[in-house]
């Protein structure tokens, strides 16, 4: 129960600091993702799946609004024409600072009054269910 009340809180906390800038809280990370990851290499729909635990029609519909919104642009990988890369814009460059420091500020705002042993053990924690969910 506390699990999806505090995943519930944080992204209704997300949701209204990313207003500001366009963006909801998935599209700010996912955005940030593309970002981060363009510079080593290209990055796929697929990889944004995988990483957010999404599906593909949920992954979908948050990529085509952001290229809607002229965020990032679709490129087909010519020895895969089944493959599209996803370039983020200039447009999407400018926001990551934004973005980021939007970021930063609900962890800060999250983990306020924890110690670094609290978070550990947190991160702990929750990896370890994650795992068990697998099994």
């Amino acid at each position: 129960m506390w699990i999806n009340i505090l995943s519930h809180k944080l992204k209704k906390r997300m949701n209204a600091n990313m207003q500001t800038l366009g963006l909801t809280g998935v599209q700010s990370r996912v955005l940030h993702y593309i970002l981060v990851k363009h510079a080593e290499g290209p990055v796929y729909q697929r990889d944004v799946e995988s990483v957010f635990g999404l599906s593909r029609s949920t992954a979908t519909g948050i990529l085509q609004l952001m290229e809607k919104n002229g965020l990032i642009q679709r490129e087909s990988v010519k020895s895969d024409a089944r493959l599209k890369s996803l370039i983020p814009t200039e447009k999407a460059a400018k926001l990551d600072a934004q973005v980021w420091d939007c970021l930063r500020e609900t962890e800060k705002r999250l983990t306020s009054g924890l110690s670094g042993e609290q978070l550990g053990l947190f991160l702990q924690t929750v990896e370890h269910m994650y795992a068990n969910l697998d099994g």
